[in-house]
């Protein structure tokens, strides 16, 4: 007989294992005494569970550090990780593991849910499923399980509140697909995530100040000159048209180039799901002659995720260039 795969379960809150409080849906416990009793032939789960529980929408940058200690502690000792997470800042959570724990060499799973598990026709129990399939798997990366799909984490984004498929990769696509009755299908797994597990790991400063800008019609530039200020902020990030197409005002452009010239990155990506922030249209010259970044294919996730770790590791803009180009994978 196998011996059964040592798994650590962090259970950090979430929809999935909360319970009707009469006032709403409230966080508890009693989802580690049942979740995973059925797949306990094959896998060995230890608990850490969050003190207090926490809805997602309330992460914050200390929680993700605090998370990484006990993480970076307890990967030496099991074969994998199983994080239960609220699906609100599920995909941020991921692309900060993910971007951060560099020389991984086993899986580390996400997951959640959009009903609680004991509510009829949540979906709980087929994606704790899929993540207990993805552990097996034993593919050296974090990724997210939902719905039967396996997703990468960087590029990951939460797409729907109304049903299970709440998830996608617009860019990325999916490490494959898992069913009960066939096992998975289309498995791939990303070459580019291998090669940078040869990086070293990145340290976390929880008190980074990330600013976003979301370009609509007729915005107020005034918004830039008061957001884009150095001693409010440690680095921008620009949700642009298209192919990274904004406005080209003095007043845009000024603040950008008085934000770059203070040594704070200004990262440029685009607003559309599958947009690639691109040197297409002259319209963004401006900008990028100002010392905005391109950020490709990179999505609000990933760029937060990302400009947390080049502030918190002071990156030259050489750096930062580096790690945008590593997460272009075509």
């Amino acid at each position: 007989m196998n011996k059964a795969k040592k798994i650590f379960v962090l259970y950090t809150g979430g929809t999935i294992g909360m319970i009707d409080g009469g006032q709403g849906l409230i966080p508890d416990t009693a989802i580690t005494r049942k979740i995973l009793v059925n797949h306990s032939d094959s896998l060995s789960f230890d608990w850490h569970v969050c003190d207090p529980l926490i809805d997602s929408s309330a992460v914050t940058p200390e929680n993700w550090q605090n998370w990484l200690t006990l993480l970076q502690k307890n990967i030496p000792n099991y074969d994998g990780i199983l994080i239960l997470h609220g699906t609100d800042t599920l995909a941020y959570t991921a692309n900060i593991l993910a971007l951060t724990l560099r020389d991984l060499a086993k899986p580390i799973i996400l997951t959640g849910a959009q009903l609680p598990y004991d509510a009829p026709d949540s979906d709980a129990p087929f994606n704790l499923a899929t993540a207990v399939a993805a552990l097996d798997l034993a593919l050296p990366q974090v990724s997210i399980a939902f719905n039967g799909k396996l997703f990468p984490a960087v590029g990951s984004t939460k797409i729907s509140t109304e049903d299970s498929e709440g998830f996608d990769n617009p860019h990325f696509g999916i490490s494959g697909s898992w069913s009960p009755e066939n096992g998975w299908r289309h498995l791939r797994h990303r070459p580019s995530e291998k090669q940078r597990h040869s990086l070293p790991t990145y340290r976390l400063n929880p008190n980074v100040r990330i600013t976003c800008c979301t370009f609509i019609p007729g915005l107020s530039k005034q918004i830039f000159s008061d957001g884009l200020n150095p001693n409010l902020t440690d680095a921008a990030i620009l949700q642009s048209y298209g192919h990274g197409n904004t406005p080209s005002s003095p007043e845009l452009i000024q603040a950008v180039e008085q934000f770059t010239a203070s040594g704070r990155p200004v990262l440029n990506i685009s607003q559309v799901s599958k947009g690639n922030a691109a040197r297409v249209y002259a319209q963004s010259n401006a900008l990028l002659q100002a010392g905005a970044l391109n950020g490709g294919r990179m999505n609000l996730e990933t760029a937060t995720a990302l400009l947390i770790l080049a502030v918190s590791n002071h990156w030259t803009t050489e750096q930062l260039q580096t790690e945008i180009a590593a997460l272009q994978p075509f």
